[in-house]
């Protein structure tokens, strides 16, 4: 065989393990350490980044509007803008040195600003990638109890908490990677959508005894509040570096982080002009609550129960990948069964911890 038949061969082997050289548009073609043979579809890493950004911050944007005023409308399409550009520029600093692919937000900022930026960066991602599950599991718990009143099963908002968190920990605990939790992003991103159809044709229904609703085109001394809820409601940076992880065809990462966004700022504008353009100063958050009771209003409140309990062991698996990377907790360092007992017993104090600051 020839030598240029062989690496020919060699070539073609490389390309169908790792990705085409187009799989890595940052510049950094040669990335063998990067294995994506187990790795998700680009669908999946969507659905990933659906389920996380949009969450129940679409059901706040309404009141956002309520807060800030119309202009809010300018701030929800300039935080898409920025959120796509720096979702795409966060996963091009992940191959930034051109032979390795850095793993999680921290060893981009000890790249950046040494080692400690990086662990203030790590401080400061750790209060998201778990404050947001306490946000969740709370909403959860708080819901369930709501839907159970006036029934045996109303046992207080902080016992459901508890449950809630039980919950989360089952799938949280199993699931190794982003691309085992996708399915459950997949629920969550269809639970939103559902919900939003809901308020939307309940609120419409409803235009007619609110009339007289009060709109303000800017509330300028409640701006630097719905700024901030709005900018929230599109941080999903947090969990992009496990996504893109995830995905076989890294190449596919601008089209999915700008598709999954897109979807998102949709869905937020439809809510939050519905929401605020009915019920104008008096809107609640969130705004199922405004809705007339009934039937309509209960199963958007259990839907989007579900939806956060789906949401939450994403941000967890994420805060955990980390944790489990820093530690080297690996298959090819403990074998199978030795690294589910290590990595099972983490995750359950990690969830402990976090249970702790629920309630």
């Amino acid at each position: 065989m020839s030598i240029q038949k062989a690496e020919s061969i060699e070539k073609q082997q490389s390309s169908n393990d790792y990705g085409s050289e187009n799989d890595y548009e940052y510049g950094q073609e040669s990335l063998m350490d990067c294995n994506r043979e187990h790795a998700g579809s680009s669908k999946l890493a969507f659905f990933n980044v659906v389920c996380v950004v949009a969450g129940s911050g679409t059901l706040g944007l309404p009141q956002a509007l309520q807060q800030g005023g119309w202009i809010g409308l300018f701030v929800i399409f300039l935080s898409w803008l920025m959120s796509v550009y720096t979702g795409i520029l966060l996963v091009r600093c992940l191959y930034a040195n051109g032979k390795t692919r850095l793993n999680t937000y921290k060893d981009v900022a000890t790249a950046a600003f040494g080692v400690v930026g990086g662990w203030v960066t790590f401080f400061f991602n750790t209060w998201i990638v778990l404050g947001v599950p306490v946000l969740y599991t709370v909403l959860a718990g708080s819901n369930i109890n709501q839907l159970c009143k006036g029934t045996v099963a109303e046992i207080g908002h902080v016992p459901w908490t508890i449950i809630c968190c039980a919950i989360v920990a089952i799938p949280y605990i199993i699931i190794k990677s982003m691309k085992e939790v996708a399915w459950m992003s997949a629920f969550g991103a269809l639970a939103t959508i559902i919900v939003v159809i809901i308020v939307l044709v309940c609120a419409a229904i409803d235009r007619p005894n609110h009339m007289d609703a009060h709109h303000e085109p800017v509330i300028w001394d409640m701006f630097p509040i719905a700024l901030s809820t709005i900018s929230f409601s599109f941080g999903g940076n947090v969990v992009y570096p496990h996504v893109e992880a995830s995905m076989k065809r890294p190449r596919d990462w601008p089209k999915v982080v700008a598709s999954g966004l897109s979807v998102c700022a949709i869905l937020y504008v439809v809510t939050a002009v519905t929401g605020y353009l009915v019920y104008g100063d008096q809107v609640l958050s969130p705004v199922y609550n405004s809705i007339p009771a009934g039937a309509a209003q209960t199963v958007a409140i259990v839907i989007i129960t579900l939806h956060v309990l789906m949401a939450a062991p994403i941000l967890i698996t994420s805060f955990s990948l980390d944790i489990e990377e820093m530690f080297d907790i690996t298959v090819e360092r403990f074998g199978k069964v030795k690294e589910f007992l290590i990595r099972a017993i983490l995750r359950i104090l990690i969830m402990v911890v976090v249970g702790y600051h629920f309630t």
